[in-house]
């Protein structure tokens, strides 16, 4: 660990001497509102991971609070840093052959005060860097979810940094960088459905069928300790996805605002279908399955959510909740252990946002889409199935070797006693509760 500070520490200071974009005559191209805008969807983003930590967090038992809401909160810093310092090159960097972005920005190098036509014309460079960031945070830590109570911490934080770099840099390349094949083929990924949240819920599904179950899983008792707890957090999220996907326009402008007006009809039609599926099926519709229903609405809207309008966007809604609630309860059939359904809803709410895309989208909505199968689109479900295949393929082998190389070298699980302790004595030493 100590050799890992310095090494932190020389590179840092190594990239303190490089010099920076200035303001110089820059500002007749920054739009005022566009930046406002933009850094207050960063901020709603940003808050999306501590509410994330609280979705997360209530759903686990007492024992392992405090070490589920470390896996959220630390991943802010760690793949912070990792991005000014090289992921953010890697992803929208010069192109490299369509597969990943140049190293002629690492450490944030010439990415200034100045807009990038490429990608927001209307804000400063830093601006779209610091937004993107918020994506590529919140990303691993939605894995968390599936491998919740019993993977080592230092384990986790290996894991963290090496697959943003492998898995989320490349794929976020192909999707949104410039030169990108993915981008050049025509697929469609508003917001992130593609390279959030099925990168992140096959990658859980990997992580989930690599680490096992948990100790007793199945057996024993390990009902969400908190609802209250994961409601708030669910609320949080839901606040900040309209920064998410609204601010993904990367304007303040008519787009930014169907996109929100879409983001949130999806929520609330699968809000209601999973409860009344719950209603019909278990006999009474419960808190948690209402507030799971919206977290599967927002994470299924989000490809589709700057290419279709309200009543496509409800029908995708309404999908989402029926499709995610059969999801989830196919698991304990299927039997992996995920422990916080991140398969279940980011992984097949991803996929089918991404095909409803390529039925729904409409270019007279968005200029710079294209038109779904439903709307006279021939080729566009076709590009986002080869998206969707590409991406699921890469990020589950990718995530298993990741793994398995962390297993082999420094251990992925905790000890049978500390597992049986919980991750909030064993891995930080403190407790979420003093009773």
């Amino acid at each position: 660990m100590r050799n890992i500070v310095v090494v932190m520490l020389f590179v840092l200071i190594t990239f303190l001497a490089m010099p920076m974009t200035g303001y110089a005559e820059t500002a007749a191209k920054v739009d005022a509102g566009d930046t406002a805008f933009v850094l207050v969807s960063t901020a709603l983003v940003m808050l999306m991971t501590p509410g994330l930590a609280m979705f997360y967090g209530g759903m686990v038992r007492r024992k392992n609070v405090l070490g589920t809401y470390m896996q959220s909160f630390v991943a802010i810093a760690l793949v912070s840093v990792q991005w000014i310092l090289c992921g953010y090159s890697l992803s929208f960097g010069p192109d490299v052959h369509g597969i990943i972005g140049g190293l002629d920005w690492i450490g944030l190098k010439g990415v200034g005060l100045e807009p990038n036509p490429d990608y927001a014309p209307t804000v400063p460079h830093l601006a779209f860097m610091i937004y993107q960031a918020m994506f590529a945070v919140i990303t691993p830590a939605l894995i968390s979810g599936a491998i919740a109570e019993r993977m080592k911490f230092s384990s986790f934080l290996v894991f963290t940094v090496v697959w943003s770099t492998v898995v989320y840099d490349p794929v976020a390349h192909w999707v949104w960088g410039t030169g990108g094949w993915m981008k050049n083929m025509g697929v469609l990924d508003f917001a992130g459905g593609i390279v959030v949240h099925i990168t992140s819920g096959i990658s859980a599904l990997a992580a989930a069928m690599v680490i096992g179950k948990r100790k007793g899983y199945m057996h024993e008792s390990m009902t969400p300790h908190n609802l209250p707890m994961t409601v708030i957090g669910a609320g949080i999220l839901w606040f900040g996805w309209f920064g998410f996907n609204a601010g993904s326009a990367l304007s303040a402008g008519p787009l930014s605002v169907m996109t929100f007006v879409a983001t949130h009809s999806s929520a609330v039609a699968a809000t209601l279908i999973w409860v009344i599926i719950e209603w019909v099926h278990r006999g009474k519709p419960t808190m948690f399955g209402a507030a799971t229903g919206a977290i599967a609405g927002l994470a299924t809207i989000t490809p589709a959510s700057g290419y279709v309008g309200p009543l496509s966007a409800l029908a995708i809604g309404m999908l989402a909740g029926a499709v995610c609630y059969i999801s989830l309860n196919l698991k304990s059939r299927l039997g992996y252990d995920d422990s916080l359904d991140a398969f279940g809803v980011h992984g097949v709410g991803g996929i089918l946002g991404t095909l409803a895309t390529g039925l729904l989208a409409q270019k007279l909505l968005n200029p710079a889409g294209a038109d779904g199968l439903f709307f006279g689109g021939s080729g566009l479900l076709m590009n986002q199935f080869i998206g969707v295949v590409v991406t699921a393929v890469y990020s589950f082998v990718a995530t298993v070797v990741i793994l398995k190389l962390i297993s082999w070298t420094m251990g992925l699980r905790l000890s049978a006693e500390d597992e049986f302790e919980g991750l909030d004595l064993s891995q930080h030493g403190e407790s979420g509760y003093t009773m």
